[in-house]
């Protein structure tokens, strides 16, 4: 279709709840309050869109559906919008959060209220952006644009050393986007389009496939992150608030794993078979050194980014195990993370907000005050972990049953990694939850408040409804994710055949 259609309305939709936030003005707490329902609906209302559109997107339908397009600056450049199987599911994802994080923010921001709603809608805006664009500019403005209220909210709303963790995320991620910019700039000269329906079936020449999959590798490795470009990622979430932690997690993380999804397995196949070794390595490390890493920290919030960390090597490594199995389990694996870890910050939200520390030694003995809290804490861990049961399984489970039958070697040392993420995250539950309540300021620590029963229970149901029934899931990305298997399998094998007869 041509024009404006549901995905822009999901898109810009936040947008209409900055324009009315704008208009309020007072720092007291009828205002205050004004301003975080506006936020909170705003947030609301562009999750049941998305919920309508989920409605309309037929599963079965490998290619791009709800497809929008119109003519936009000149120069050929096209504003063009849509989704399929590998991206609906992190526009739902994010539209499914935002209301969490609104909620997360109600009662610990108290500072410039208005400006740090205003950052969280914008960047709602551009994250939905990137999953529905389809014109490779497009993409590139909504992925980097990003950068700027996350800046902004750990910046300004962060811990004691916010200053210096926004300049490292913000250094880290936008130095590996320029690599991928020239890249653009030269597959727009050499396709003659930004279209991105158009250079998926476009054939780059091998050797220039190298480079541009280095480019976009030098963006996308970063964004994840993957081991060694890692290091901005544990002092952002330290620092950022609660809410900025769990979309950090949840989504921008995503973003990584999605740009390879899109750009890097179709549109450079002959090179993503010739790094792919690479990849496996990189994974590999990164599950076992940040999950031995995560097992000596001593704040909460870091052990956690650590662990983040490993799981997204599990990502990578599925995706470039390059079947059926693997880039499924990783598409799965991104949405169950999004949903785990997201709610692993909150969980270390609740605590903060009342100790104001994160420090697991500050901690102990929470099960006796806290029943509700360790329940909700204990089913997240698990989930974690990877235990049946949960959607952290299905999505580990996955990735590896792929990657085995790519590479058994890479498989066998990627699961030490569910051994040690079982170490970690026991480690953690075990200091904060049980022991001897001996600490007095413990004493008197209330349990899950109405509000923070209203954040956690949905993550607790879906996590383990998607334990038990990944369906959904699965079944959405299926056509898509065979549509990419079967275009990469295809190349590498007339890049075997050509091998044997050369030899």
């Amino acid at each position: 279709m041509t024009g404006f259609g549901i995905l822009s309305a999901i898109t810009f939709l936040p947008l209409v709840g900055v324009i009315i936030l704008m208009f309020h003005r007072g720092d007291d707490a009828a205002t205050k309050r004004s301003i975080r329902h506006v936020a909170l609906w705003t947030t609301f209302a562009t999750f049941l869109v998305t919920l309508l559109a989920w409605a309309r997107f037929d599963p079965a339908i490998a290619g791009f559906q709800m497809v929008e397009s119109q003519a936009w600056a000149g120069g050929g450049l096209v504003y063009k919008m849509g989704v399929d199987g590998m991206s609906f599911p992190f526009v739902v994802l994010t539209a499914f959060l935002m209301p969490f994080c609104i909620l997360a923010s109600w009662e610990s921001i108290e500072v410039r209220v208005k400006e740090y709603m205003i950052a969280f809608l914008v960047l709602e805006t551009l994250m939905l952006g990137v999953f529905c664009a389809l014109d490779l500019v497009l993409f590139y403005l909504f992925f980097e644009g990003g950068l700027i209220p996350m800046f902004l909210i750990i910046g300004v709303w962060g811990g004691k050393r916010r200053i210096y963790a926004a300049f490292k995320f913000f250094l880290y991620t936008l130095i590996g986007s320029l690599l991928m910019l020239v890249a653009i700039m030269w597959m727009a000269s050499f396709a003659h389009t930004t279209d991105i329906t158009v250079l998926l079936k476009t054939q780059f020449p091998a050797d220039a496939q190298k480079l541009l999959w280095l480019a976009f590798f030098a963006s996308f490795a970063v964004k994840m992150p993957m081991w060694p470009v890692h290091t901005w990622l544990p002092d952002a979430h330290v620092e950022a608030p609660t809410a900025g932690s769990v979309i950090l997690a949840g989504i921008l993380l995503k973003m990584g794993g999605y740009g390879f999804i899109r750009f890097s397995l179709p549109m450079f196949p002959d090179a993503s078979h010739y790094f792919a070794p690479l990849v496996f390595a990189m994974s590999v490390i990164a599950i076992i050194y940040t999950s031995l890493v995560a097992l000596v920290q001593e704040d909460m919030k870091k052990l956690i980014a650590y662990s983040s960390v490993a799981h997204m090597g599990f990502v990578a490594m599925g995706l470039f195990a390059m079947n059926q199995q693997g880039v499924q389990g990783a598409v799965y694996q991104m949405v169950s993370h999004g949903l785990v870890s997201g709610a692993l910050f909150l969980c270390v939200g609740v605590v903060y907000d009342r100790m104001h520390t994160r420090e697991i030694a500050a901690y102990g003995g929470l099960v006796k005050n806290m029943p509700l809290y360790a329940v909700a804490f204990m089913v997240f861990t698990m989930a974690n972990v990877g235990l049946p049961g949960t959607s952290g399984f299905v999505g580990e489970f996955l990735t590896l049953l792929g990657t085995f039958a790519a590479n058994s070697k890479v498989a066998f040392f990627a699961t030490f990694g569910v051994i040690l993420s079982a170490g970690y995250a026991l480690f953690l539950y075990r200091r904060a939850i049980f022991g001897v309540l001996d600490k007095p300021e413990l004493a008197n620590i209330k349990d899950l408040s109405g509000r923070e029963i209203a954040l956690l229970a949905p993550l607790v149901v879906l996590v383990i409804y998607y334990g038990v029934h990944p369906g959904p899931i699965l079944d959405a990305s299926a056509a898509s994710v065979a549509e990419l298997v079967k275009s990469t399998q295809s190349v590498a094998a007339a890049v075997k055949a050509a091998a044997l007869a050369a030899h």
